[in-house]
């Protein structure tokens, strides 16, 4: 049985929404083939595409790796705060920074379609 794509939109969300550290789109895939043994990368891939676009999801660039979107923010910049002893990702509102990442952009002419901020480093709970 094909299930719909918002069907399909809502099982990786809840399966990315249940881990607290960014996940891969095969360790997405791995997880839901316990339930739907025949399921294929590729529709995983299709609906991570879908939920980025639609931002209800954020792939984080540097670790090819997602999680769901945690702020409303649809006229703003997430912003990632990357832990990279522990994993666990914070999202922040980056909607004050928008006009400089705007700036930024038109001195040299590039026409951003998103924005994306990550930051790496350490937690307050790793740098304790």
């Amino acid at each position: 049985m094909r299930k719909q794509a918002a069907t399909r939109q809502l099982d990786v969300l809840k399966v990315l929404e249940l881990h607290s550290k960014p996940m891969t789109a095969y360790a997405i895939l791995d997880q839901m083939k316990l339930d739907e043994p025949a399921l294929a990368a590729p529709t995983i891939y299709r609906t991570l595409t879908a939920l980025t676009e639609q931002g209800r999801a954020h792939k984080l660039e540097s670790m090819k790796a997602f999680v769901p979107c945690r702020c409303d923010h649809h006229a703003s910049v997430p912003v990632l705060a990357v832990c990279e002893e522990c994993g666990i990702v914070e999202e922040h509102d980056g909607t004050p920074i928008l006009p400089q990442l705007k700036a930024l952009s038109e001195k040299s002419s590039f026409q951003a379609t998103r924005h994306i901020v990550e930051i790496h480093g350490r937690c307050q709970s790793c740098a304790a």
